[in-house]
């Protein structure tokens, strides 16, 4: 496997994950039945967003938090959607590249659901981060006391 290092990747990588995304039994409904998602007049745009986001090109123009206002007002997002939203791009992004764009892809996917939680006012309760988020947020992976043993702690 190879970096992310082009828009054909982006392109690609985008197709993946929007192919897992829209059957998706927790956050599917949000682009078919919400948003209505029409994928090929979505794909340019997404696409323009993650080059300018991965590879520094400035080709994007929008306000991303404009787009997922209404969807919010609609469908009441909620912290689970957008942990899921994150698992199927994580594993979209693990099952076709690996490297540092690569991994740079999943950071700026936590970051970017994290801050638009934060927009929306979804609480986003550390509870429910997966490993895989806490790892892209930089945090450490999640402790639970309860399995460790009385001597170790």
């Amino acid at each position: 496997m190879s970096d992310l290092e082009t828009r054909a990747d982006i392109d690609r990588l985008l197709r993946h994950f929007y192919g897992r995304a829209m059957v998706d039994e927790v956050i599917g409904y949000l682009f078919t039945d919400v948003a209505r998602l029409d994928l090929e007049e979505h794909l340019p745009q997404i696409g323009n967003f993650w080059e300018q986001v991965l590879l520094q090109r400035p080709v994007y123009v929008g306000q991303p938090i404009a787009a997922h206002v209404p969807l919010h007002q609609a469908a009441t997002l909620r912290s689970a959607h957008f942990q899921r939203w994150f698992e199927i791009w994580a594993s979209s992004v693990d099952e076709l590249f690996t490297g540092e764009i690569a991994t740079q892809a999943k950071q700026r996917a936590a970051i970017i659901a994290e801050s638009m939680q934060y927009r929306l006012g979804v609480a986003s309760p550390e509870a429910g981060f997966s490993e895989a988020y806490r790892a892209a947020l930089g945090m450490p992976a999640h402790t639970d006391e309860r399995q460790t043993p009385d001597a170790e702690r």
